[in-house]
């Protein structure tokens, strides 16, 4: 029930302030750890395709062990002083492991740019949300990364961590960060981190699969909420949710897409290199930066909808 209850406070503290600039999160350490870890883990395994394989799988296990256990002994320790000292750490960890409001944030800032006509200011806005090149984006091609990355980490920033929280509260929270860290670093197909980066790759892979499906389902049901065109969100949900190289990503933009009557993803440079990509989606009409504030309304209720979900089971089975 104490986990209950900070995940309902960390909900809150997180639509209520977000992520501070400035303020210490456990996710930079969750990345420092990842890098440090990275360069030992190159310089004791041999420098071959199956070595640095095996040196991605050592990294991913070293860092989910860390990245849980610590959190878990910490709140061990401040259980057996008192439980209410538990129940206010645990929720300060379950509203720095969610990303709603900051994701809204980071977003409507390159709503911002494109309003006053800025394109540079807009491209360098959406860069520090997309890990792909914006340099070459035009003003089309910006809002379409936007709403691309507000649709897929719905599920990565806040249904799945719901979920994980929901089960295992915030211990189980960091290990899922741990993983869609350690993905988000080391998950790409050019080197150097083809090979290292295989493991945790395909674990976020493993680890995200319900959840990202979950996800779609509960931004169709917000969609409809919203009176967007649902009918149309759960064709292109069908028939677009695998047209991505992972299995999961396009599950929530396939729904966004359909929903709001866009195009989206498509050929799309990362670290200089052209990476051709289908198209999730129909063109039904031209896409506007007013799409943005609607993806992320689109956002906040599939949130509701998730705390609802996961909050209600939970509190089920603890009855």
């Amino acid at each position: 029930m104490l986990s209950l209850w900070a995940l309902l406070l960390g909900f809150g503290l997180d639509l209520l302030l977000g992520d501070p600039h400035g303020f210490p999160h456990p996710v930079v350490f969750i990345g420092k750890l990842i890098s440090k870890t990275e360069v030992l883990a190159r310089r004791i395994f041999p420098k071959t395709k199956w070595g640095e394989n095996a040196a991605g799988g050592c990294l991913w296990l070293f860092v989910v062990i860390v990245s849980t256990a610590l959190p878990l002994g910490l709140l061990f320790l401040c259980h057996q002083i008192s439980p209410f000292l538990r129940l206010g750490v645990e929720s300060l960890m379950c509203w720095q492991i969610l990303a709603t409001k900051s994701l809204r944030t980071e977003s409507m800032k390159v709503y911002d740019s494109l309003k006053t006509g800025d394109l540079q200011a807009s491209r360098q806005a959406v860069s520090m949300i997309v890990g792909r090149d914006t340099r070459r984006l035009d003003r089309e091609g910006v809002i379409r990364a936007t709403v691309e990355t507000v649709a897929e980490n719905t599920s990565d920033g806040i249904v799945a961590p719901l979920l994980f929280l929901a089960v295992g509260g915030a211990p189980l929270g960091f290990f899922y960060k741990a993983v869609n860290t350690m993905d988000s670093m080391l998950g790409y197909v050019e080197p150097p981190y083809k090979n290292i980066g295989l493991v945790p790759a395909k674990m976020d892979d493993v680890v995200n699969f319900l959840p990202a499906r979950i996800s779609a389902f509960l931004m169709l049901g917000a969609g409809c909420l919203l009176r967007l065109d649902g009918r149309n969100g759960w064709r292109i949900f069908r028939r677009d949710r695998f047209h991505h190289a992972s299995p999961n990503s396009a599950q929530t933009e396939s729904v966004c897409a359909g929903l709001l009557g866009l195009r989206l993803a498509g050929d799309a440079w990362y670290h200089g290199v052209l990476h051709e990509k289908p198209y999730i989606g129909d063109p039904l009409r031209d896409i506007s930066e007013e799409d943005i504030p609607l993806s992320c309304r689109l956002l906040y209720v599939t949130a509701f909808l998730s705390l609802l979900l996961f909050g209600g089971i939970k509190l089920l089975i603890l009855l």
